[in-house]
C-alpha cells in the first residue's frame, strides 16, 4: 500500500512540474527571442544564426530581403533583413505578433540598416534608401517593400540618366 501511496504521489508531482517546467521554458524561449531581436549586435546575432545558437524552437529560418535585391546600389541589408526576419518569425511562432511588436522589430530593422550605412561611403544614400526599404516593410509587409523598392530604383536610376 505504501508503494502505491508513493507511486501516486511521484506521478502528482510530476503533473504539478510538467506546466511549471513548460512555462520556464517558455519564457526563456521569449526572453532569447527579444534579446536577439532588439538588444544583442547584429555581429553577435549573425554569430548566432549561423551556429544556430540558442533553444532549438527558434526559427532561424529567412528569405533575405524578400525579392528585394540585398544590396540596393551595392548597400549591404541582407543581415539587417535576416534578424527582421527572425523576429517576424519567431514573435507569430510565439503568438506575440502584435501591432506594437511588428512596429518594435520593423524599427530594428531601421536601426540595423542605419548602422550599416555608416559603415558606407556614401552614408546619406544609403540612410535615404534604408528609408524607403523601412517605411515600405512597415506600410506594406516585405513583399510590397520590394516592388516599392524596384520602382524607386528605377526612378533614381532613370533621374541619374538624365544628368
Amino acid at each position: 500500500m505504501k508503494s502505491v501511496f508513493l507511486s501516486i504521489l511521484g506521478l502528482a508531482s510530476l503533473a504539478f512540474a510538467a506546466p511549471t517546467q513548460l512555462a520556464e521554458r517558455q519564457s526563456n524561449l521569449q526572453t532569447v527571442t527579444d534579446s536577439y531581436t532588439f538588444t544583442i549586435s547584429i555581429s553577435q546575432f549573425i554569430s548566432n544564426r549561423n551556429n544556430k545558437v540558442g533553444p532549438a524552437e527558434l526559427d532561424w529560418s529567412s528569405d533575405g530581403c524578400s525579392s528585394s535585391p540585398d544590396n540596393p546600389f551595392g548597400f549591404d541589408f541582407q543581415n539587417s533583413c535576416y534578424r527582421h526576419d527572425f523576429g517576424y518569425r519567431n514573435f507569430k511562432k510565439q503568438s506575440r505578433f502584435t501591432d506594437a511588436n511588428k512596429a518594435r522589430i520593423d524599427s530594428k530593422f531601421k536601426s540595423d540598416m542605419y548602422a550599416q550605412c555608416a559603415r558606407e561611403t556614401f552614408k546619406s544614400a544609403c540612410e535615404a534608401t534604408a528609408t524607403v526599404y523601412y517605411e515600405a516593410v512597415k506600410a506594406f509587409g516585405k513583399k510590397r517593400a520590394a516592388e516599392i523598392l524596384e520602382a524607386r530604383m528605377a526612378q533614381l536610376e532613370a533621374e541619374k540618366a538624365k544628368l
